[in-house]
Order: structure tokens, then C-alpha cells, then sequence
């Protein structure tokens, strides 16, 4: 636990949340600035402040839980599709520095807006970059 961090005082109920879920590794909570009607965020309990430091155990089991969650989200809340969201580092929006997904359930002409300007790769370009990021793999 990080003594600086809201997401960890939260998981340590030193914040009150309303809580959707709980296990050993995560908490989901509902947002209290919700995109959308039934906004959630999942909280790993352990605190970790981004996908680069996230070990893969606990990044499989995260997948899990999120897909078992939204799939209850999406029958009780009835929404048209859902967005699964995860930033990492401030450049990527992310605001609060201990990892969580949002599941942020989507409803035909919602106000809610996740775009970009869709960018083009040059001749040759995505080949060499997906060539380049394999030998780091």
C-alpha cells in the first residue's frame, strides 16, 4: 500500500466507495464521476502503478475478473456494449498512478466520447515497428 495513494486508501477503507466486487487481488468500485449509468473501476489491491510494473499473474487474473464483471454489468444495466479502458502514464491520460480498468457500459446515443484521429502507417512502416517490438519480446 502506498500512504499517498487514493486508490489504496480506498482499498483500505479509509475512503468509503460503494463496492461491487472483492477478492484476494482486486476491488471494483463504482466511480463516483461516472461516464456513464453503472461506471465502475476495478482496483488492484496491490499497489502497482501501471501495466509496465503489473506481473502476469495478477494481469491474467484481472482479465477474468473484468469479463465476469462486465458480463454481469451488461444483463442488470442492459446497455448497448461497453468500454473496457485502461491508461498507463500521464501522456495516456491516466490521473491517478495505482493501475485500474474502468468498465464503462455504453448506451446507443450516449454522451460518453473515447476517440482519436485515426493515423496511417507509411509503406513498409507497421511491419518494420511490429518487427522491431517482437525482439523485445
Amino acid at each position: 500500500m502506498n500512504d499517498n495513494c487514493i486508490f489504496c486508501k480506498i482499498i483500505g477503507k479509509e475512503i468509503p466507495s460503494t463496492t461491487l466486487y472483492e477478492d484476494e487481488d482486486f476491488c471494483i468500485i463504482m466511480d463516483i464521476s461516472p461516464a456513464s449509468k453503472g461506471h465502475a473501476i476495478l482496483l488492484v489491491k496491490k499497489h502497482v502503478p501501471n501495466i509496465f510494473e503489473l506481473d502476469a499473474e495478477l494481469a491474467s487474473k484481472a482479465l477474468v475478473v473484468v469479463s465476469k464483471v462486465a458480463k454481469a454489468m451488461k444483463e442488470e444495466l442492459k446497455c448497448d456494449g461497453m468500454n473496457i479502458l485502461q491508461n498507463n502514464g500521464e501522456a495516456a491520460g491516466q490521473t491517478v498512478f495505482h493501475l485500474h480498468i474502468h468498465l464503462i457500459p455504453r448506451y446507443k446515443d450516449d454522451q460518453v466520447n473515447i476517440t482519436w484521429n485515426p493515423g496511417k502507417y507509411g509503406e513498409g512502416e507497421a511491419a518494420a515497428l511490429a518487427d522491431a517490438i517482437r525482439k523485445r519480446l
